[in-house]
């Protein structure tokens, strides 16, 4: 069936923590979901770093459309959607030690486990297959999804972006949780949260994002992905 985004849950109430949020994805994240409405917390390893993000994000044009404020990363779990913006050296770590917070809430997990030579970006192997699958394993009482992989921290924080033309493909065993999370990303404007599968196809979602830093490198671009018929 055509994609409609009308049948996907209204999810404007709900507020979204972000772990790892003062980093360029995590903020950027963070500031198109104020700019879309929503209530955002921002989560980082120090309080005060979380919280002067958070007053840096809500100073930007539109940011006040939402609701920012910012801490450690135990008040980012405190919320109803907590998107993982972790770098992967320390996604294990961190996610292990949120385990009874995060019990219970769906996760949703962004991170690229690649790795940088003379040659360019390459994907990672991941014990547990993916980032995302690592994520589930650490977290058996939460409800873990994988998205958000392929977008531009640039455009995300471009605050003259008033549309970022892109699909967000979504992961998850759990049919409800993914559609809250493809609901979420089509909130931010010219978006669109596609599912694309169960979460144990999160390791060549994760690993497209080599391809697409290539495709920047080589034509001086922020690309995207469009999914095509539907």
């Amino acid at each position: 069936m055509p994609y409609d985004a009308s049948a996907l849950p209204d999810v404007s109430g709900l507020t979204v923590g972000i772990l790892g949020g003062t980093g360029p994805q995590g903020s950027g994240l963070a500031y198109r979901f104020a700019r879309a409405g929503q209530r955002v917390v921002i989560g980082s390893r120090a309080a005060e770093r979380g919280a002067a993000a958070a007053a840096k994000l809500a100073a930007l044009p539109a940011a006040d459309a939402g609701e920012l404020t910012g801490g450690d990363n135990a008040l980012a779990a405190a919320t109803d959607v907590v998107i993982a913006a972790l770098p992967y050296e320390g996604h294990a770590d961190t996610l292990g030690g949120l385990r009874d917070a995060l019990a219970g809430r769906i996760v949703v997990d962004c991170v690229n486990p690649l790795g940088f030579d003379s040659q360019g970006p390459y994907a990672l192997a991941v014990p547990e297959g993916s980032a995302a699958q690592q994520a589930a394993t650490l977290l058996p009482d939460s409800r873990v999804t994988a998205a958000f992989h392929h977008l531009s921290a640039v455009l995300l924080a471009d605050p003259e972006v008033d549309r970022i033309e892109t699909d967000v493909l979504v992961l998850g065993d759990d049919r409800e949780a993914t559609g809250i999370v493809q609901a979420l990303a089509s909130r931010i404007t010219g978006m669109r949260g596609v599912f694309a599968g169960r979460l144990r196809n999160a390791h060549q979602v994760e690993a497209l994002t080599a391809n697409l830093i290539a495709v920047n490198r080589r034509y001086k671009a922020h690309a995207g992905l469009r999914i095509t018929d539907v």
